[in-house]
């Protein structure tokens, strides 16, 4: 953690939401004038599209089913460690993008499904905000999430996360339904090992709970919208949250815990506005101190 150089993750699987939540931020960033650097998960992915693609046949012919972007062997662990710990010394750090369409590829001339060069972080930026997979990843040589300051986890009903997943990638990325669950079922092990685990550390999850009917979610024709949903919001550490001023904020919201507050689906932009707003503020007025400008 760092009070000149603070750093914000957002943690979650494909096709959690962790976009939505990525889109409230920027949108307190620009009115409260925070100069963030943006880091992609997915521009830590070791290999690209087709070198993955050659990757998995291979492992798959070795007998592991399981290879996915979700574990270690198939992302730069270390090298994600250390642009947190390197930007919470310094604020400064590399990076790159992973173009994952025509649209995103076209301003580089490269193909879909590639990287970007490397590049040095925008100088004087006031905080690095991360979203992507591994935000609060800890493996035996790693352990990203000793860094950010902010941790949030996105973390939807499983049957909730399948329906996004398999809706999104067969109607923008043109996948088939059998290739969209033929990437749920490979993924498994390294989801129970790599994703879930990082919600146990992380300091306020977000989990959205469909209440309609999604038991099955491999037939499902459209994603339960907002107004279909309840958010669970947990806090690790509910000491300093004025859960009296959310519940009055928030029509239609009710303590299920002590340290969790359940809204209603379309509320859950109000709710990260009302919640993290005062933590951005909170970390600015850290980092003028800490900087001398205050």
């Amino acid at each position: 953690m760092s009070e000149k150089h603070p750093i914000i993750a957002i943690t979650g699987s494909s096709g959690a939401g962790t976009s939505t939540v990525t889109r409230t931020f920027q949108n307190i960033f620009r009115r409260e004038g925070v100069k963030a650097a943006i880091i992609e998960g997915d521009s830590f992915h070791r290999y690209d599209r087709k070198e993955m693609r050659q990757r998995m046949a291979e492992e798959e012919a070795k007998g592991n089913r399981h290879f996915s972007h979700f574990g270690p062997e198939a992302n730069l662990f270390e090298e994600l460690e250390n642009l947190f710990k390197t930007y919470a010394e310094s604020g400064r750090g590399r990076s790159r993008k992973y173009l994952h369409n025509e649209e995103e590829a076209a301003p580089y001339s490269q193909e879909p499904g590639t990287f970007t060069p490397w590049e040095d972080l925008p100088e004087d930026t006031d905080m690095l905000f991360y979203e992507g997979l591994h935000g609060a990843v800890v493996t035996d040589k790693v352990n990203v999430a000793q860094y950010p300051d902010l941790l949030i986890g996105v973390a939807p009903s499983i049957n909730l996360e399948w329906i996004q997943k398999l809706i999104r990638d067969k109607t923008q990325r043109r996948y088939s339904q059998e290739a969209v669950v033929d990437t749920i079922l490979r993924r498994m092990p390294e989801y129970v090992n790599y994703i879930c685990p990082q919600f146990a550390v992380t300091h306020v999850n977000f989990q959205r709970v469909p209440v309609v009917d999604t038991s099955n979610p491999f037939i499902a024709r459209d994603i339960p919208t907002a107004d279909e949903s309840m958010v669970v919001i947990r806090f690790a550490k509910p000491k300093g949250i004025d859960f009296p001023y959310l519940l009055s904020m928030i029509d239609g919201s009710w303590m299920s815990r002590a340290n969790t507050i359940v809204v209603p689906g379309g509320k859950m932009e109000l709710a990260m506005q009302l919640i993290f707003t005062p933590f951005i503020w909170r970390m600015m007025d850290r980092r003028k101190r800490a900087l001398g400008l205050a």
